[in-house]
């Protein structure tokens, strides 16, 4: 008999003859019969066996997460995870597991030390197959709209975000190069021939924060357009978030349950999306009692209270020119702020998305690159696409950890990746 996935089971009429494979999630004993759940990527299915059972004695020694092969007939049972259970014949194991280290009462660091083996939980399959659904859809939603989509390299030689959160690496001729903070400026590059690229990939910045939205390895969605402005840039982004929340909410409604998220907040990101500007924010933060003032940059606490004032996504827009890179184009009209923008998710989650116009004046780069104390030899290359049929453009970087996180309803963002890097943490 050929092996059938646990959910191929669980549809299976009562009477069928089924057979599995996976590992043992559960196992007790009781009046007699040996219970023992057995899970795969689809779920989890009971199988009982009684003492004349064939496979009864090695139901009745199988450890937690064996990998076993099990086979019966189905049963419907609205006690049984997923209304069936399988009345075992065949159990045979095939890796008997030592005495496995995570129990209910382990600490979250704990649970961290041994993420190796907590992927296997059900909660962290769950967060996995969202995060899988939250990537295919970014991809999805790209290629039906006419971007290729392209690579960067991950040794770079100047910083894009800050010098201070650079990871130098000592390169094979001596020299120090450092692990990429973005791909922006590469994908700035290819837009001369492509138009419209993106890019997933990951990105290193050794942020010393510990806030529980920061990771110093992460995985980001990054796109540049020529031709296009601030306000295109934007439709792009809602279109995106909308997009992958759909499909989320298309094909993941029992994993949101599992993780008992709140469905409602998903079921309202539809575009358009609300817009403040950073002047209105800081009226707004000041009226909440928050001690910020015009020019100070934002972070996680303040983001919080505003997304207080929304129940979806919203646009900020209009950072002063100090808080922002160097690389974003000043408004004409408003020279002390810049043409950008960044999305914040609702429910406290904050930032997820920083874009907006690019400079494409060479002249103007090179003043602003002086202005914020940096050296333009160290960009030459990227200044040289304004020197060779600069257009206007536009472009944003999207946290996919942190889409991730939001979507899922997580607490911190280590929940929203197999194995998180942070400051403190590089193993395993």
């Amino acid at each position: 008999m050929q092996f059938m996935k646990v959910a191929e089971i669980l549809s299976s009429p009562q009477g069928a003859k089924v057979r599995t494979r996976g590992w043992v999630y559960r196992r007790r004993d009781l009046g007699g019969k040996v219970f023992v759940v057995v899970r795969d990527s689809t779920g989890i299915v009971q199988f009982v066996f009684g003492p004349d059972s064939p496979g009864y004695k090695d139901a009745a020694r199988v450890t937690v997460e064996s990998s076993v092969i099990a086979g019966g007939t189905v049963k419907d049972d609205p006690r049984a995870p997923g209304g069936k259970e399988v009345v075992g014949e065949e159990f045979r194991i095939v890796g008997l597991a030592e005495n496995f280290p995570i129990r209910r009462d382990v600490s979250k660091e704990f649970l961290l030390d041994v993420r190796h083996l907590a992927v296997r939980s059900r909660r962290m399959t769950a967060v996995l197959k969202i995060r899988d659904t939250v990537f295919s859809a970014v991809h999805e939603y790209f290629r039906s709209n006419g971007y290729y989509e392209v690579q960067a390299p991950m040794f770079i030689s100047a910083a894009v975000e800050g010098g201070a959160t650079l990871f130098p690496v000592k390169y094979v001729d001596g020299s120090t190069v450092y692990l990429t903070q973005s791909s922006q400026f590469y994908l700035e590059a290819l837009i001369y021939s492509l138009e419209k690229v993106y890019t997933i990939a990951p990105s290193f910045r050794a942020e010393k924060s510990r806030t529980r939205r920061h990771l110093t390895e992460f995985w980001h969605a990054e796109a540049e357009v020529a031709w296009a402005g601030l306000e295109d840039i934007l439709r792009v982004e809602e279109e995106l978030i909308s997009f992958v929340v759909e499909r989320v909410l298309e094909r993941n409604r029992e994993e949101l349950a599992l993780l008992n998220r709140n469905l409602e907040p998903l079921k309202n990101v539809v575009p358009p999306f609300p817009r403040i500007s950073y002047d209105k924010a800081i009226e707004l933060l000041q009226s909440k009692g928050l001690q910020v003032r015009w020019g100070d940059d934002l972070g996680a606490d303040e983001e919080r209270a505003l997304t207080e004032f929304f129940d979806k996504p919203f646009f900020l827009y209009g950072f002063p020119e100090q808080v922002k890179a160097f690389y974003h184009k000043n408004d004409p009209s408003r020279p002390e702020v810049t043409l950008s923008a960044d999305l914040l998710a609702p429910e406290g989650y904050g930032e997820i998305i920083g874009g907006g116009e690019r400079i494409d004046k060479a002249e103007e780069l090179v003043e602003k690159i002086k202005r914020f104390g940096l050296n333009p030899d160290d960009y030459k290359w990227y200044i040289d696409l304004r020197r060779y049929g600069t257009v206007p453009h536009a472009g944003f970087g999207l946290g996919m950890d942190r889409l991730v996180m939001w979507i899922a309803g997580l607490d911190h963002i280590v929940d929203a990746v197999a194995f998180p890097r942070t400051v403190a943490r590089t193993y395993p």
